[in-house]
């Protein structure tokens, strides 16, 4: 994927990882930017495009099509994460994070693979999680949802390899977002992250593994 002169859109691109991604597009020489916020006016990168979306609600990611059909490069970053356990957690909140982490990019892919395809083919960049390959009490609803997430990732990459559509996934531990802001523990730099995926997906690289406890975590699942 040769990210200059690329169109990109950067779902959840007003903060964390998102707004990084944003920027660092720009800072590459990406020809236009649509950053995609559910308040596209929390969008503060300069350059940027601000675009209205909810993942999570049908005509708003159509609507999101029709607004950006020059679009080369799709990151699927938005995400959610509400500390829900199977058996205590409350339902709804489990169904929101499945919403939000699979059937959210899920959808935003069958949008937008037909403009991909249009435009020379292009890249899918889903931020998935080292959460894909373990659990723990307080995230089990997430992480099945980045499970899934991750299948998915693999399964479209088969599916759209035909009309040339790079698909990358982006795995990565706890990192410094609001996402996180909860947990004390150890965290990444956000603009660390997006620069070893951005590498990552110019040499087009079908997995990128951002930090050495996601590269251990796979290492030893043996797959």
């Amino acid at each position: 994927m040769d990210i200059r002169g690329s169109i990109a859109l950067v779902t959840g691109g007003n903060r964390g990882i998102g707004r990084h991604f944003v920027q660092q597009l720009l800072d590459r020489g990406a020809a236009k930017v649509y950053a995609a916020a559910r308040n596209p006016q929390s969008v503060d990168v300069p350059g940027a495009i601000p675009l209205a979306l909810d993942i999570t609600d049908p005509e708003a990611v159509t609507a999101a099509a029709a607004a950006a059909p020059d679009v080369t490069l799709l990151v699927n970053n938005a995400g959610a994460a509400t500390g829900s356990d199977f058996v205590t957690g409350d339902l709804a909140a489990i169904r929101q994070e499945f919403e939000t982490n699979f059937y959210g990019p899920l959808a935003m892919i069958r949008a937008f693979a037909p403009i991909l395809a249009t435009n020379g083919g292009g890249a899918v960049l889903n931020v998935d999680s080292r959460l894909s390959w373990l659990s723990f009490p307080g995230v089990n609803a997430h992480a099945a949802s980045k499970a899934a997430a991750w299948s998915m990732t693999y399964g479209v990459r088969l599916e759209l390899a035909e009309q040339g559509t790079q698909v990358t996934g982006l795995h990565l531990s706890s990192t410094d977002t609001d996402l996180m802001a909860g947990w004390d523990i150890p965290k990444n730099d956000p603009a660390d992250v997006v620069t070893v995926a951005l590498d990552g997906l110019a040499a087009g690289a079908p997995e990128v593994l951002a930090d050495r406890e996601t590269r251990e975590t796979k290492a030893s699942l043996g797959i």
